[in-house]
């Protein structure tokens, strides 16, 4: 399971294409019914990639660390098996790394 979400993040040669991957990924992988990635920006958690339907009353909040700094948030729901996010979190820390500053502009409108 880890080893096809690594593959999924490789591949791609943009990070913004890594982690729409790492998301799909997730949610057909572990599975979930929904994967997203929250950045976290000037103290906000602003949705980036995203995939699959949403299920909040089965959501999973996992940080994504870097070099000690919370720099984003992998959420599922309904995950098949959580004990599994804090890796993919570690994985995915260095992608979400250089951040998604839209400058405002919602995620779907700069796909």
């Amino acid at each position: 399971m880890i080893d096809a979400i690594r593959t999924a993040v490789e591949e791609p040669l943009e990070v913004d294409d890594a982690l729409r991957a790492a998301v799909v990924a997730i949610v057909e992988e572990v599975p979930a019914t929904w994967a997203g990635i929250l950045f976290a920006e000037e103290g906000e958690l602003v949705l980036g990639p995203e995939a699959g339907s949403q299920d909040p009353a089965t959501r999973v909040q996992v940080p994504v660390i870097y070099r000690g700094e919370r720099i984003a948030e992998l959420v599922v729901d309904g995950p098949g098996d959580p004990t599994v996010l804090p890796a993919i979190a570690d994985l995915l820390a260095e992608y979400c790394l250089v951040g998604w500053d839209t400058g405002g502009i919602p995620w779907e409108a700069v796909e």
